[in-house]
């Protein structure tokens, strides 16, 4: 793994890194009922190496909805940078934006825009979930070209996969309980799979927060410390809202901490 994604690796990784080969096509656009989000939310972290704040996130949604291929869409967006001296020796500056369709929470089309020290990436990611399949367009200035890939039934990508994950009923969940994932990153299919691990107070620059906790399962890597190594915190409330991701990785602890938000829909589960 080259070094510029260690800095956010928890954010990236939690669709890349435990991924297996997707299954084919199979039964069409789903209709799924959420309350847990919808516009105007902004949700602010700290990226944290060790001991050092070394850069900044954000995950928000527009206020307006957009329309794309006739579907109301939430525009999501997913930025990060780094900051002081990793912004000197790395210098990130990442944005990752889904338009999701607000009846299936099914991306119709999504975009990146990555520039990460010398490394530049525009792509923009059209899906069909009716056919199972998606039109990338990668924009480079020098190549530009438009390949289009058979997906898997339901397929999801970063931004959209956080929303997802929001519209689980986590109370009914047991411990240990799987969800798999289909999803679509770099032209390839995978299914994540990710399992509840129950409750936990975890503490947040926003406060103490009541949370249910996800793992995706790793495969074995030289890279974090075990199976277990990558966990998600999901707020223990009507919004699900992710408050904390961490990485144990063998050249230390990343942690991606919420240390601000506006414009959930519900009360955050804090304690007092």
């Amino acid at each position: 793994m080259n070094r510029r994604w260690l800095l956010f690796a928890p954010l990236f990784l939690l669709l890349t890194a435990a991924a297996q080969r997707t299954l084919g096509p199979g039964d069409a656009v789903r209709n799924l009922p959420q309350s847990s989000f919808g516009r105007g939310e902004v949700i602010k972290y700290t990226v944290h190496y060790g001991l050092i704040n070394g850069g900044e996130a954000t995950v928000e949604t527009d206020n307006r909805l957009e329309r794309v291929n006739d579907r109301p869409c939430y525009k999501a967006t997913v930025s990060g940078r780094t900051t002081g001296s990793f912004d000197f020796f790395l210098r990130i500056r990442d944005q990752w934006r889904a338009y999701i369709d607000t009846t299936s929470i099914l991306p119709i089309r999504s975009q990146r825009d990555i520039a990460e020290k010398n490394y530049r990436k525009k792509e923009t990611v059209n899906f069909d979930h009716v056919n199972d399949i998606a039109e990338v367009q990668d924009h480079d200035k020098e190549k530009p070209k438009r390949t289009t890939v058979k997906i898997g039934n339901n397929s999801l990508e970063l931004v959209s996969g956080f929303y997802y994950l929001r519209t689980f009923n986590f109370d009914r969940m047991r411990v240990g309980e799987v969800i798999k994932m289909p999803a679509l990153l770099d032209g390839d299919n995978f299914v994540l799979e990710v399992v509840f691990k129950g409750r936990q107070i975890v503490s947040t620059k926003a406060g103490d927060i009541r949370a249910f906790k996800l793992v995706p399962r790793m495969p074995d890597n030289k890279l974090f410390r075990g199976e277990n190594a990558i966990s998600v915190y999901f707020s223990d409330d009507r919004n699900k809202i992710p408050v904390l991701f961490q990485a144990e990785m063998f050249v230390g602890t990343v942690k991606v901490d919420m240390m601000k938000y506006s414009g959930l829909k519900w009360p955050l589960n804090k304690v007092n």
